[in-house]
């Protein structure tokens, strides 16, 4: 038998009615979080109401306060088990320990990473008893307080971690003292990455930056020393780093988290974890590469709650959105995004999926890995080892009655052949191209042997694009631009602005980023020049005089309008 949604458990309960369920749905569009959290916001349950719900709703049992089933058993060290800061910030409490399974109580039954890091915590299996967050914090506090003697008051986790990072502070995220060993055994290394200070680590590195809207986690050992770097807005940013000797720790604990060989630490490894959060759900994307001074992390991560999949919160100006909505609507064709690697091309293309998504259409997309999972449309995951590639995907979706496909990378003639013969035949085709701008990417079709003749009836439009950072609107600072020519573009804006830097932004002067692109719509004479072996100039001049910015224009009107800086934009694009 299913199990019912919450709401319709407070509903059959008689705790709410269907009107006031329907106005906490509407308010958690604008609050966020839980259904239950809002309910409890509006004044409609209280958190025992919530919580007991929330048990019927997954089969465990409710503790009160009152009830004296929330008091742990003595003569167990249950504070040693779990340290008190533990317990504290994660609202969980160890209750009583039979063997290898452990009964706690807990807030969130939904936590299941918490709930992966108790099992390695206290190598025990757990049964979960659910409670209210006063009452809870009211235990936990009564139990730290009077069990056990000064010297072992849950106090583990804070002696072995001395220090934990701030952005207030220049000081190691933590010192472990864990020998001079620069090699540990399988056994012992696995024993160290399963220790509470690591596991403490890990998370705090990885929550440290899904706070901070990083988009990479880069950890690199050297010689003497370890770094940790966040990547913000495309720059990478160093943070205080950890002791040199909680590599090999770190770098295990992450394996392990992420299902890859803890033993192998010779060749390049991939994989992945999902982490839950307060209100989200959190894909990192984890590859290791074996370096002189050992093994050297990048954790991709993928916070779908921090990119907004919507093409006009991108930084298309009205004329380039109306251009590629109204290619988006055709029955067929191909639609390209290019750019270099980083440049938001993905972004761009789910946010073009969303708009176009509809129960009435099947849409399929093989991506290499899926970043971004979308309700409603079908993904696959491009495999090479198995043979699974994009023209494999794209050959089966052929016969899955799609209506739009998108692929993650056209890269060789045959994924390019299939995309053009899908367009033909009826398929609106999305996809992406490394090429430097919007009319390269025809002329690389074509050299790559795709006959003009398919290309020029199949092809609709190519966007290139590049991210900018965004001036911080807290400190940006204006000066007069004198009507300065760049190049060969005249600032049109009397005033325009740079950056400067305060605590908003973390001293860069920047935040967030902005797309900067150019918009080819393929009309009637640049298919002429397509189908005669046109140069690149010819098309340019063409796209040009069909009213296209280029990179630089673009950028240049984005520098005009107080968006970015001049320096940036010079980075970023040539003229």
């Amino acid at each position: 038998m299913p199990r019912l949604r919450l709401g319709e458990i407070l509903i059959k309960q008689g705790l709410i009615t269907e009107k006031q369920l329907q106005e906490a749905i509407s308010a958690q569009k604008d609050q966020k979080g839980r259904i239950g959290e809002v309910l409890i916001k509006l004044g409609i349950i209280t958190e025992e109401e919530l919580s007991a719900s929330l048990g019927t709703q997954l089969l465990l049992p409710y503790a009160s306060h009152l009830s004296g089933l929330l008091k742990p058993k003595a003569d167990q060290n249950l504070n040693k088990l779990i340290p008190h800061e533990f317990a504290q910030k994660n609202l969980v409490l160890p209750l009583s320990r039979n063997g290898n399974r452990l009964t706690c109580a807990i807030f969130d039954p939904l936590d299941f990473l918490l709930q992966d890091n108790l099992k390695i915590l206290t190598s025990c299996e757990l049964n979960l008893i659910i409670a209210t967050r006063t009452d809870l914090l009211k235990a936990i506090n009564e139990f730290y307080l009077y069990e056990g003697t000064p010297e072992n008051r849950g106090g583990l986790l804070d002696r072995a971690v001395e220090r934990t990072y701030s952005k207030d502070e220049e000081t190691p995220l933590a010192q472990l003292k864990m020998g001079d060993d620069t090699e540990l055994s399988i056994d012992r290394l696995i024993a160290k990455a399963e220790e509470a200070p690591v596991v403490k680590l890990v998370d705090l590195i990885i929550r440290q930056a899904i706070d901070e809207k990083a988009s990479d986690i880069h950890i690199e050992p050297f010689k003497d020393k370890l770094e940790i770097r966040y990547r913000l807005d495309g720059t990478l940013y160093q943070i205080p780093p950890p002791a040199a000797h909680l590599h090999m720790p770190i770098v295990s604990r992450i394996k392990i988290l992420s299902k890859m060989d803890i033993a192998e630490k010779r060749l390049p490894q991939d994989g992945s974890i999902t982490a839950k959060l307060e209100d989200r759900t959190v894909d990192l994307r984890i590859s290791t590469i074996p370096t002189v001074w050992g093994e050297k992390v990048v954790m991709r991560i993928l916070d779908r709650g921090a990119v907004k999949l919507d093409l006009a919160q991108l930084g298309f100006d009205a004329k380039q959105l109306t251009l590629i909505r109204k290619c988006l609507t055709s029955s067929y064709g191909l639609f390209f995004v290019t750019g270099p690697t980083g440049s938001g091309k993905s972004t761009t293309l789910y946010s073009s999926l969303s708009e176009i998504t509809d129960p009435s259409k099947n849409i399929m997309t093989a991506e290499d890995p899926v970043e971004f999972k979308i309700e409603g449309i079908n993904q696959v995951a491009v495999r090479n080892d198995i043979g699974l590639t994009f023209a494999a995907a794209l050959r089966a979706f052929l016969r899955q009655d799609p209506d739009i496909i998108m692929v993650g990378e056209v890269r060789d003639l045959e994924t390019a052949q299939i995309c053009v013969r899908a367009a033909l035949t009826g398929h609106m085709v999305l996809s992406t191209l490394h090429t430097n701008d919007a009319p390269s990417a025809v002329t690389r079709l074509i050299d790559i042997g795709v006959p003009s003749y398919l290309l020029t009836p199949s092809l609709l439009m190519i966007v290139a694009q590049r991210l900018a950072r965004k001036l911080c609107v807290k400190c940006k600072e204006p000066y007069e631009s004198g009507g300065q020519m760049v190049g060969e573009y005249k600032i049109k804006s009397d005033l325009i602005y740079k950056a400067k830097g305060c605590d908003e932004c973390n001293q860069s002067g920047y935040k967030g980023r902005v797309v900067i692109s150019e918009v080819m719509a393929i009309n009637e004479e640049i298919k002429v020049l397509m189908g005669r072996g046109g140069t690149y100039n010819e098309i340019r001049d063409a796209a040009r005089k069909n009213g296209m910015d280029t990179l630089f224009e673009a950028g240049m009107k984005k520098v005009e309008e107080g968006i970015t800086s001049l320096d940036e934009v010079l980075g970023i694009v040539i003229e």
